[in-house]
């Protein structure tokens, strides 16, 4: 039996969703935690929401870490304990710094809505949407 690569993923919104989902069915892997961004106030009432990963992944049974910043010692001494082999990103919501970027033994990989770099940026399906409407 091959050794599964454990997979870190980082993401924030509902189509962060996805990417989770399907790296949590493959066989070769194993999502060792999911991190996301704090939980928001939204709405009328201003609830405290949890952002729509933390929902997917504890629906999976995934540890989740939602730090409040990547760039302190609590994270990194995180990243020790995990010892995440590869890193999977999509739409964090945060540039990653240096020390996380190169942590893993693979790297980072993000998954992004768009062809980079043409596209990147706070709204890339928009934006890819508007110019090709143009023409």
């Amino acid at each position: 039996m091959n050794k599964k690569i454990s997979v870190l993923y980082m993401g924030t919104p509902d189509f962060a969703v996805p990417g989770l989902e399907m790296l949590a069915q493959r066989q070769d892997v194993e999502v060792i935690g999911a991190v996301t961004q704090p939980d928001k106030q939204k709405g009328r009432g201003y609830q405290l929401l949890p952002p729509p990963v933390k929902i997917a992944a504890e629906k999976m049974h995934i540890p989740v870490y939602q730090p409040a910043t990547l760039k302190d010692e609590a994270f990194l001494a995180l990243l020790e304990r995990l010892q995440p082999e590869l890193i999977v990103v999509a739409a964090y919501g945060k540039i990653l710094p240096p020390s996380v970027l190169h942590f893993p033994k693979y790297g980072c990989m993000n998954i992004h809505a768009s062809l980079l770099p043409k596209y990147r940026g706070a709204a890339p399906i928009h934006w890819c949407l508007k110019k090709k409407k143009k023409k």
